[in-house]
């Protein structure tokens, strides 16, 4: 048996089929606004890891405070009468929004006996170690703390003599997100 090849009778185009110049064009384009879109979601996750940052130190700040009211009186550096803000009689803590300085001897922050330090975070520099003298210091100067220590009321509508609450703020501002509060709050009792 013998099979015979026959030539097809079909036109052979002359022309190749493919991409032209206009299709390469608009391919280009929407690659181009791709890798723009691409490049600004890298921005933006990048300011957000600042702010998130930013907000993990605020709420650290906030705790640290409320700890030191309570180490200061359970290892007896306070008594209780001291728990209150300064417009009050005997208290130690300052009113008000203040800068984050770093404590004085007594290890209290707030309070009339803070340095004039301000706080700072602290990373390591090129070397990966903390305590080099490549560290980078970062300082907290957009960062505030405000301790309000309130006199609670009995059922009888009595101020109560063994009780406070202490509200500890932070506030953050940032040039972008404005400012931003941290609220702890907890309760200090005349008793250990």
């Amino acid at each position: 048996m013998k099979s015979h090849f026959r030539p097809s009778k079909t036109p052979v185009l002359a022309r190749q089929l493919g991409f032209g110049l206009i299709e390469a064009m608009m391919a280009s384009v929407i690659l181009i606004v791709g890798l723009a879109a691409l490049a600004g979601l890298f921005a933006q996750s990048l300011t957000f890891l600042q702010y998130t940052r930013e907000d993990l130190i605020a709420k650290q700040k906030a705790r640290e405070a409320l700890e030191a009211v309570y180490s200061a009186r359970n290892d007896g550096t306070i008594g209780f009468a001291g728990i209150q803000n300064t417009n009050f009689r005997g208290g130690i803590f300052l009113g008000g929004f203040q800068p984050l300085f770093l404590p004085g001897p007594n290890g209290i922050v707030g309070t009339a006996g803070q340095t004039a330090i301000l706080d700072r975070q602290i990373l390591p520099g090129p070397d990966g170690i903390i305590g080099t003298a490549d560290d980078q210091i970062i300082p907290l100067n957009n960062f505030q703390r405000q301790i309000l220590i309130e006199p609670l009321f009995d059922a009888a509508g009595n101020i109560s003599p063994d009780i406070r609450k202490i509200t500890v703020t932070v506030q953050v501002t940032s040039p972008q997100r404005g400012t931003r509060n941290f609220t702890v709050i907890g309760y200090v009792s005349r008793f250990q």
